[in-house]
């Protein structure tokens, strides 16, 4: 089985003949990684964890290309967000939490989540002047984007079952108070972006889930003005001190990761910076 981060939230995930594409994006001009669209086609199958723009917005026009030939699972608020963009909605299943879906030899059971708070002192710290001219290109882009795709609170998180391991892909850096979420995972795929306190809260995530191991995601710089790379050395730090025994990857984009039985997972280093 292997894992291939994309940049940003986006994650394809093989075993065998199966092969799962999560959470989309292709990075805008000045981001950190811009991935190669027709290698994201080679995914039939698309699960969405929410619906803001970096998630989905590469799936509206992926169900618009000549060269796509997908299927889309995602909750309702995106289904009704794609139908904005797309009339041929024969291929996009709504997805429900408590419910599980197979693809092939891959099995999929959706979670309820929750979106990690945005605060408006992380939204000012990263939208520097400097920041904000540099990539004035981008804002008429995201303007429109954060306009259109919009959470509503309506946030999974992906359980995932395949050659014997157990995966767990959140979308944001939070949790349902009211789920109940498997413990010990093989590989929980963190989302690491949102505000100014995102050691504190993957203390909070790490506490209630205790993977084996940790792969993150969403720490590089997809979107400027609006996000920046995150620097990693304050969760190295802690992950050293309270959580020793979890292995903390951060992927190299577009680098498959071997996920094995005997060795959980095998990416490029630890996390820093």
């Amino acid at each position: 089985m292997t894992l291939t981060w994309f940049g940003t939230a986006c994650f394809g995930l093989e075993y065998g003949e199966d092969r799962i594409l999560f959470d989309p994006f292709l990075e805008l001009k000045g981001g950190s990684y811009a991935a190669d669209p027709q290698t994201l086609l080679q995914y039939d199958t698309i699960f969405v964890t929410h619906c803001h723009f970096d998630h989905l917005y590469t799936v509206a026009e992926f169900l618009d290309s000549e060269d796509a030939d997908i299927s889309v699972f995602c909750t309702k608020q995106c289904c009704d967000t794609l139908a904005e963009f797309s009339e041929d909605q024969s291929n996009v299943i709504q997805i429900d939490a408590g419910r599980s879906y197979q693809i092939g030899s891959i099995l999929v059971h959706v979670l309820s989540g929750r979106h990690i708070e945005f605060q408006w002192q992380h939204i000012f710290d990263t939208m520097s002047p400097l920041r904000i001219i540099r990539y004035a290109g981008n804002l008429p882009f995201l303007f429109q984007a954060n306009r259109f795709f919009r959470e509503a609170g309506q946030s999974v998180v992906f359980d995932i079952n395949a050659g014997g391991k157990k995966l767990l892909l959140l979308g944001s850096l939070a949790l349902d108070p009211d789920e109940q979420y498997p413990e010990s995972a093989d590989v929980l795929i963190l989302s690491y972006q949102g505000n100014n306190n995102l050691p504190a809260r993957a203390r909070e995530v790490l506490k209630r889930l205790n993977p084996k191991s940790v792969v993150l995601s969403h720490f590089d710089n997809a979107f400027p003005p609006m996000f920046r790379d995150v620097d990693l050395r304050p969760l190295r730090k802690m992950m050293e001190k309270e959580f020793p025994g979890i292995r903390v990857i951060k992927p190299a984009a577009g680098k498959k990761m071997q996920i094995s039985l005997k060795q959980t997972v095998s990416g490029r280093d630890k996390a820093g910076r």
